[in-house]
């Protein structure tokens, strides 16, 4: 028996893949987050519900994998800052499958209409940052910051204040959600902004978006 570890996008159902949706058909027991599992009312798999206890979570899924179809959910795409790398490093890659989905940083660039093959992907979101990165992110045209704690938003404040009065900022929250909000602030803005757990912050050359 594989882990199967399905991505389930930013949080629309409209964003959930076929991939994804066959995968927990499927599936004898669904691992993840209460928000996540949600998005699955009618599946028939038993619901293991999971916190920020991650060794807990990977401790749940070896205790039922060998001998039931075990689905992990991971939010957007497995393969950018989620659950999946410690999963494979716990079962190995042998027994791990990977659905891929959307990522909230795909839609976060979407919105704006520009591309992101060139952008710079960070995470704030648990923890800031080591400051020796700010240096190498001085050059960076496009970058994507995940966010989600006050202080990420501060960390995040101080680098757009680093980078200059050429780029421009867009706090994207909720994307693909009824209540989706995007806006475009100063950096100044942005240090006194309340923002929700489900954010990125784009810092953008002004010339990209000409």
């Amino acid at each position: 028996m594989k882990v199967t570890i399905v991505g389930c996008g930013p949080g629309s159902l409209d964003y959930l893949t076929r991939a994804a949706i066959r995968a927990v058909q499927r599936a004898e027991i669904l691992v993840g987050s209460q928000r996540l599992l949600d998005l699955f009312p009618d599946a028939d798999a038993e619901k293991l519900p999971i916190g920020s206890d991650i060794n807990q979570a990977l401790d749940l899924i070896a205790a039922n994998y060998k001998h039931k179809s075990v689905v992990v959910l991971v939010t957007g795409d497995p393969g950018l800052f989620s659950l999946t790398k410690r999963v494979i490093e716990r079962f190995g890659r042998e027994s791990c499958e990977v659905v891929p989905g959307v990522s909230s940083v795909q839609v976060a660039f979407a919105t704006l209409g520009l591309d992101w093959a060139d952008a710079r992907i960070i995470s704030a979101h648990k923890e800031n940052p080591d400051s020796a990165l700010l240096e190498s992110l001085k050059c960076e045209d496009k970058l994507a910051v995940l966010a989600g704690r006050k202080e990420a938003v501060d960390w995040i404040a101080d680098l757009a204040g680093l980078l200059g009065e050429d780029r421009r900022i867009f706090v994207c929250e909720n994307l693909t959600l009824a209540d989706e909000q995007v806006r475009e602030v100063s950096a100044e803005q942005l240090s006194r902004l309340k923002v929700g757990s489900r954010a990125i912050v784009l810092i953008i050359n002004s010339a990209m978006l000409e």
